[in-house]
């Protein structure tokens, strides 16, 4: 029988295969046999499989100076990776110049028909009749809603060539001033109020250049696991979220960062009266430590809607 002296030092990057019976160019081909073999057993022993992937979006930029200064804190200090400009909001010319403040950031146009807060109120860009109320507002609901009877979109005379007007009218206001757009995304849902909506909205994307949909890249939704009416409450339901996540599937979270301000403790409607609290603890959860420290265990890869794109 043959025998080998296999010497392996991974200090000094040395490895030698000796075999009395064998030449130097039999031993030297051994020795890089050997050597793959090390190399591929090494890949197998540390392969880890792909992480999960997670879009963190917020919501109505433009609504409140108080949404505007929590949104940009959390793109900046926090682990939102997308933003959703509401463009006929009345803080719109603010968000576009915070935006200017962070030009990587991935912005989407947040199409909007409606106007829900009850002390404060935007109106379409266009002239287009069938969405506005009697004072010229949008609507305040999208949908019947027991508190406002007979205020909402769905409940009155809307026509499609209006919403596709308006939409028009505030993606090519949106472009102007937004040089990081690549996406659109519905406000209350508005994107989806009818088949034809959502055809027409598909084409716009299209036409626009602003075609990234998490739908056509397997992405799931998710929500917080658990209460979540306080700060508190929120990060640790978002953690338990985080803690399902599987390897290799891609997540979008979905919510509204905000200040427990004078100012955004003003802006309401009936159904909804805790939005400072609320919206205050979505910043508080994007930008807690706690949240950072599970993301970097689990390896979970944030990423934007432009990433979904390649």
């Amino acid at each position: 029988k043959t025998a080998y002296e296999i010497r392996l030092s991974l200090v000094g990057s040395e490895m030698c295969i000796r075999d009395s019976s064998k030449s130097w160019v039999e031993e030297f081909i051994l020795m890089r046999h050997f050597a793959v073999l090390v190399l591929v057993l090494g890949n197998v022993a540390f392969a880890q499989p792909e992480p999960p992937r997670l879009i963190v979006r917020g919501d109505d930029m433009g609504a409140s100076h108080a949404v505007n200064e929590a949104i940009l804190q959390c793109q900046k200090d926090g682990i939102q990776t997308s933003i959703e400009v509401i463009v006929p909001s009345p803080w719109f010319p603010e968000a576009v110049k915070m935006l200017a403040e962070i030009p990587t950031a991935d912005v989407g146009v947040h199409l909007a028909l409606s106007s829900e807060w009850d002390n404060v109120k935007w109106r379409p860009l266009t002239d287009c009749a069938s969405l506005r109320d009697t004072d010229g507002y949008f609507y305040p609901m999208i949908s019947p809603n027991g508190n406002y009877p007979g205020r909402a979109l769905k409940e009155n005379n809307w026509q499609l060539a209006d919403v596709e007007k308006e939409f028009r009218a505030q993606i090519e206001l949106a472009k102007r001033y937004i040089p990081q757009l690549s996406h659109l995304s519905g406000h209350m849902g508005c994107s989806g109020i009818s088949d034809e909506v959502k055809v027409l909205v598909r084409e716009l994307a299209i036409e626009y250049r602003l075609d990234i949909a998490p739908e056509d890249s397997s992405v799931k939704s998710v929500g917080y696991t658990g209460a979540h009416e306080t700060s508190a409450q929120k990060i640790e339901s978002f953690i338990r979220t985080l803690e399902s996540f599987e390897p290799g599937k891609t997540y979008l979270f979905v919510d509204h960062p905000g200040l427990d301000t004078p100012e955004m403790r003003a802006i309401h409607h009936i159904g909804y009266e805790d939005v400072a609290i609320d919206r205050q603890g979505v910043t508080d959860t994007w930008t807690s430590p706690r949240v950072r420290d599970i993301i970097t265990a689990k390896r979970i890869q944030l990423i934007s809607y432009r990433d979904l794109a390649n």
